[in-house]
């Protein structure tokens, strides 16, 4: 049975269109490595039939690669590419943007929306098992890695191109879109012109003004602080979460400080999940960290995933894991076993010395910023004439649908079609709002 949803392209820095459509998948890492030109274009279409967990054949085509964006220093960009299961030579194609930042597209493919899934609840021992999830939605150098990509994937070059992804790569998205906008060709090869369409990004950071000052009120709504504390912080801090109070106003302090103690323990990612004690934020002493800002004008960006704590000793030699299910942490723990296996590897064709062990995420200690806010450049898209997605889930802390539906707000854009429901499968999936501006786009 064909999947739902066409080939995507998924971006690591280091997930349009709805159904019934489908999607062509792309997925980026950056590797540094000194293999041969030669070896690059040999591994450039690695089409894997059989990988290491999955029982039998892979019912998709899967293909994997190098592509060079960086001659003088010897950066390439490893992608993970899936084929539309309908028909590739019409579907648009999606570039997919991993956030983090820094962490694998790998996790992408494999814990957002690609068509294999660790089979957690079934995990007891032993390698990990995966299963085919058919419902899947199947800057650094972004325009010089399409070109040169497409250049060799000449059957692509004309379908619908869009760009996506989500948490941290709401910066990246529009950023990359805006790049190619302005940088679009119009001869042949890696100087043909991209099909760009649009762009989505899902629980997106945007500008930290909205990102942190979402986070009490959605607090508030949804009952994780009382009526009290949060009149207490509206009077105390003036409606005003972003700017951290000075040291003179202590009631602003202290009530900011009590909403953090409070909800110390609540799992950020998903406010109604557990949060599972080996995968634990780090916490810094001394700062209020449910207001901690990923801004330049902040204490410096964090990262917005929950960190993997798989690094003792006993970790992989333990016979059992003892994984519950309900603990998305625990998916993430059997990629570390399944993406470091040499056999893995060899299929999914990564170069020897390429890279060392695999991690979902990775601290960039010389990750430096330029921007602080993204909604120039939605403006300058959406006035172009290219189409917008931006979408949420009602329960991640990090990145709250109140800070997002403020700053959407903020554009002042004509309402077409206010917000209502959207249904799935007879039921209802989540709710909606149509914005036109000068060409048809929609959030």
């Amino acid at each position: 049975m064909p999947s739902r949803f066409p080939s995507i392209c998924f971006f690591g820095d280091r997930r349009l269109c709805s159904p019934p459509c489908l999607l062509l998948l792309l997925m980026l890492l950056v590797v540094l490595a000194t293999t041969s030109s030669r070896c690059v274009v040999e591994a450039r279409r690695n089409v894997i039939t059989h990988i290491k967990g999955f029982r039998g054949p892979l019912p998709f085509h899967l293909e994997t690669g190098y592509v060079e964006v960086d001659e003088e220093h010897g950066v390439r960009l490893f992608y993970y590419f899936i084929e539309s299961e309908r028909k590739p030579a019409e579907d648009p194609l999606i570039l997919w943007i991993t956030g983090g930042p820094g962490c694998s597209a790998l996790s992408g493919l494999l814990f957002e929306i690609g068509p294999l899934k660790f089979d957690v609840a079934g995990y007891t021992e032993g390698f990990p098992q995966l299963f085919y999830f058919k419902d899947a939605w199947t800057k650094v150098r972004i325009v010089t890695f399409l070109r040169k990509w497409l250049a060799e994937h000449e059957e692509f070059a004309s379908n619908p191109l869009y760009i996506g992804g989500d948490s941290y790569s709401g910066f990246t998205v529009p950023v990359a879109a805006v790049d190619i906008a302005n940088n679009n060709g119009n001869g042949q090869g890696i100087r043909r012109r991209l099909n760009l369409k649009g762009y989505l990004v899902g629980n997106p950071a945007t500008d930290e003004v909205y990102d942190k000052g979402g986070k009490v009120p959605f607090m508030h709504g949804m009952g994780l602080i009382s009526d009290e504390l949060y009149e207490e912080a509206l009077q105390g801090c003036g409606g005003d979460f972003y700017d951290m109070p000075q040291h003179s106003n202590t009631r602003c302090t202290n009530a900011l400080n009590a909403i953090d103690l409070v909800t110390s323990d609540i799992n950020p990612v998903h406010v109604l999940e557990p949060f599972c004690g080996k995968a634990l934020r780090v916490r810094d002493p001394g700062v209020v960290s449910m207001f901690r800002g990923h801004g330049a004008a902040g204490s410096g960006r964090r990262s917005m995933l929950v960190r993997d704590d798989v690094e003792r000793p006993d970790f992989f030699s333990r016979r059992k894991l003892d994984l519950p299910v309900e603990c998305r942490d625990n998916g993430y723990r059997l990629s570390y076993i399944w993406a470091d296996d040499p056999e893995v590897r060899v299929a999914l064709g990564i170069h020897n010395g390429s890279i060392g062990s695999w991690s979902r995420c990775r601290d960039l200690t010389h990750f430096t910023t330029d921007i602080d806010t993204v909604i120039p450049h939605h403006v300058n898209l959406t006035k172009a004439g290219y189409r917008a997605l931006v979408y949420n889930g009602d329960h991640d802390l990090d990145m709250t649908f109140v800070g997002t539906q403020a700053w959407i707000r903020s554009l002042k854009f004509p309402i077409v079609s206010d917000w209502r429901p959207w249904h799935s499968n007879g039921q209802v999936a989540g709710c909606s709002k149509l914005m036109i501006l000068m060409l048809p786009h929609a959030f």
